[in-house]
């Protein structure tokens, strides 16, 4: 059994921004170090079964634009990047909310776990 990890780091977050990625971009397997950052946090992680790195990727990339490593030197052509809009994000909750019979309208904050929560439920679809 496999495990699905969504991390974060702010520091790549805040450098994502600024070179015009948007601030969201969490990478499903964290690594000390990866991107040259060190502050990277688990936001989300969930258990799976039979789904491997590779397979997880190629699901997730069907929905959302993959970044490409090798036009950012900062990324060091690392895997596993996407590029993610918070209306999507945002869309997918009022919908999920929907369709659990909680539809209020409350207004949404986003937070870095949403994203996450965005991101596993796409890779397990």
């Amino acid at each position: 059994m496999g495990i699905l990890y969504v991390a974060r780091s702010a520091k790549l977050c805040r450098w994502a921004s600024d070179v015009g990625l948007g601030k969201h971009v969490p990478k499903p397997l964290a690594a000390a170090g990866w991107a040259g950052e060190t502050d990277w946090t688990i936001a989300r992680k969930q258990a799976v079964e039979g789904l491997g790195e590779e397979e997880a990727l190629a699901r997730l990339g069907r929905k959302e634009k993959l970044v490409e490593p090798n036009l950012y030197p900062k990324l060091k052509g690392a895997t596993g990047v996407f590029r993610l809009a918070s209306n999507r994000v945002e869309s997918h909750m009022i919908v999920t909310r929907a369709l659990a019979g909680q539809s209020d309208r409350v207004e949404i904050k986003l937070k870095p776990t949403d994203f996450a929560d965005y991101l596993i439920h796409n890779t397990l679809r």
